[in-house]
């Protein structure tokens, strides 16, 4: 029973993920998460609370899975930095080329929900962001960047402008801005430095 339980669960959640990252939380109901999940409303209350809970428990488990591919993609980078960054924009770009892209979905949930200062989604989202700046800054520090940390910050920023500014305008161009800018800052840092 448990483990039907779990399969119930985790349909509940896909389902939700791929309605709330194609509409939005707001324009996505419960009924259409239980018709999309192939269960009926009782029962997906029965695994959730409410709609806010089961974003909640959407977005801590795709933070989880985000990390684990962030690692991973950081398995494959090489020493050199500018190689690094290259890469780093470069996927930001496939990533955009995928029919339907529409952006981060923890920073569109954030935006969507601006109003709810104290939403759990909200306090996850951060946490994300925040991991995925700690994980540049550690690799800035690796390779012996000066400010490591305020490094990692612009680059981060550098990233949710390009990734803005490609859904905006669909013109996946702005990642290899983004790339130029973020060698620039770090290169400046090396010239300073002898």
């Amino acid at each position: 029973m448990a483990k039907s339980a779990d399969r119930t669960r985790k349909r509940i959640l896909a389902a939700a993920y791929e309605l709330f990252y194609r509409k939005g939380f707001a324009r996505v109901s419960v009924d259409e998460i239980a018709a999309s999940a192939r269960i009926t409303k009782r029962t997906l209350y029965y695994h959730f609370d409410s709609k806010d809970d089961l974003l909640a428990t959407m977005l801590e488990s795709h933070h989880e899975m985000a990390l684990g591919q962030i690692r991973k993609w950081g398995e494959r980078l090489s020493g050199n930095l500018n190689a690094m960054i290259d890469l780093l924009f470069a996927d930001l770009a496939n990533w955009a080329s995928k029919p339907r892209w529409s952006g981060a979905g923890f920073t569109r949930l954030v935006m969507e929900l601006a109003d709810l200062l104290g939403h759990p989604a909200r306090a996850i989202a951060s946490r994300h962001k925040a991991a995925l700046e700690a994980w540049l800054t550690s690799e800035f520090a690796t390779r012996k960047v000066k400010k490591p940390e305020e490094r990692g910050r612009q680059v981060v920023l550098l990233l949710e402008g390009a990734m803005s500014l490609i859904l905006i305008h669909r013109d996946r161009r702005y990642a290899k801005a983004a790339a130029e800018a973020a060698k620039l800052l770090v290169e400046r840092e090396f010239s300073e430095s002898i």
